[in-house]
């Protein structure tokens, strides 16, 4: 399948029919690019068509139209496990416990997978926004599909939340008025691990970075860091998404010597790439291995065996206190797996929209909008957030050190809190943004 069949390789778009009748599913995706010109113009041609028709598009009993609300995730590839089906859950999670409705309307969840591909992603968005009225976007996973989005949302003048992506562009040189980073991103992450490897004598580093925008902005923040402290980076190795072999990339880390080998990728790129390093000794040679963005089922994946000792920053773990636990047993509960920060950033993120459209008594952007950085966050994902004129979310976060076998009571018992790091110093302050309604204080 080539790149041009765009939105309608693999995303699944449910159209809602009539009470009770089954969701219309269109999929479709060519063997060559002519073949995908037709499927996607006819395509498009039906989705007008549907779109339009009073039949399939019927409205519920109450005459109400849905308040839609997208996803747009990584189903099926090296994101799947950190965003996909779990985001996906967290999302139906906070619509059901907000009640299922909204200004006496009732919402529905839209779920695409972009593949890992901007195209798809930006394709998706400007379908669901123009045919299917979805109002926001409650999540795009990985950071080039979401900046491939959001440039579709300013279009349209429409909200989109991220949870999954992580790229500091994102509330920076790509910002848009209708925008919230909410879990984290990579300055946080380079000021919350980057300092910590640092401070137990990490002063020259080697980088194996993922060669898309995220991997680049981890390493660019990070390296700012490591110089800011003294310290000096030898050399980095670029690795495409969804490399399965790193032994050269791996190599040229061992020969730089450098004291830490800081793994700026993410997902089955980072199991993968950490699996690998193990095999080729280099921690047994003395360099320490640093994940930069590391998720719970990362450390699920390869075990405390292999991870025990390593710092790592999160926003959320779900073992913190009472309500952290409360939430991720339900969450446990449908997916079988503890729920990560994305994870749980996505329902905090899709609660907060929905308080914010009840209050305004609207789905108008700007006015959801307004209610949104007025309203503090607080609930077991974050106390006393704010979202900045930037669209940051700012909020704490925490340095973790995964535990050893001995000190581990079970599965998903992984992490110690070594300490809370304010939001005001893990996050870029608002006076250093290149974003230009950062002067909108």
């Amino acid at each position: 399948m080539t790149r041009h069949a765009a939105w309608a390789s693999t995303a699944a778009t449910k159209l809602p029919g009539s009470p009770g009748a089954a969701a219309l599913t269109i999929i479709a995706g060519e063997k060559n690019w002519g073949e995908s010109m037709k499927s996607l113009l006819a395509g498009a041609a039906v989705c007008w068509m549907l779109a339009s028709a009073s039949p399939v598009l019927a409205q519920p009993a109450s005459g109400a139209e849905p308040v839609r609300l997208g996803l747009i995730l990584d189903m099926a590839s090296v994101y799947a496990d950190v965003t996909g089906p779990g985001s996906e859950t967290a999302a139906r999670m906070a619509v059901e416990d907000f009640g299922g409705e909204v200004l006496g309307r009732p919402i529905e969840v839209l779920v695409a997978d972009h593949q890992n591909k901007p195209d798809i992603a930006g394709s998706v968005a400007a379908k669901w926004f123009d045919i299917d009225h979805v109002a926001a976007l409650l999540d795009v996973a990985a950071s080039s599909p979401a900046l491939a989005a959001m440039t579709v949302a300013r279009a349209h003048n429409k909200i989109i939340i991220m949870s999954g992506p992580g790229a500091t562009s994102i509330t920076n040189e790509a910002c848009i008025p209708t925008s919230v980073h909410y879990t984290y991103n990579t300055f946080a992450l380079a000021h919350t691990t980057g300092k910590a490897v640092i401070r137990q004598g990490g002063r020259s580093w080697f980088f194996l970075t993922a060669d898309y925008t995220f991997g680049h902005q981890l390493e660019a923040d990070t390296s700012a860091v490591v110089k800011a402290a003294g310290g000096e980076v030898l050399g980095q190795a670029l690795a495409p998404i969804g490399t399965s072999d790193y032994s050269s990339f791996l190599l040229q880390a061992q020969q730089s010597k450098a004291q830490v080998v800081g793994f700026a990728v993410a997902g089955a790129d980072l199991v993968n790439a950490v699996k690998q390093a193990a095999e080729f000794g280099l921690d047994q040679g003395g360099q320490k291995l640093t994940g930069l963005l590391v998720y719970i089922n990362d450390i699920h994946g390869l075990g405390l065996q292999a991870t025990q000792g390593m710092l790592l920053s999160s926003a959320f773990y779900w073992d913190r206190d009472d309500a952290t636990r409360q939430w991720a047993k339900r969450f446990y509960g449908r997916l079988h797996k503890m729920p990560n920060m994305s994870q749980a950033g996505v329902y905090s993120s899709t609660m907060h929209y929905l308080q914010a459209v009840q209050a305004a008594g609207t789905t108008d952007s700007a006015t959801v909008m307004r209610a949104m950085r007025d309203t503090p966050v607080n609930d077991f994902f974050a106390h006393n957030g704010r979202i900045r004129a930037d669209g940051l979310m700012v909020h704490d976060m925490y340095l973790f050190q995964v535990k050893t076998p001995a000190e581990s009571k079970g599965p998903w018992d992984y992490y110690k809190l070594v300490a809370t790091i304010p939001g005001d110093e893990a996050f870029q302050p608002l006076a250093e943004s290149r974003c230009p309604l950062a002067a909108q204080k």
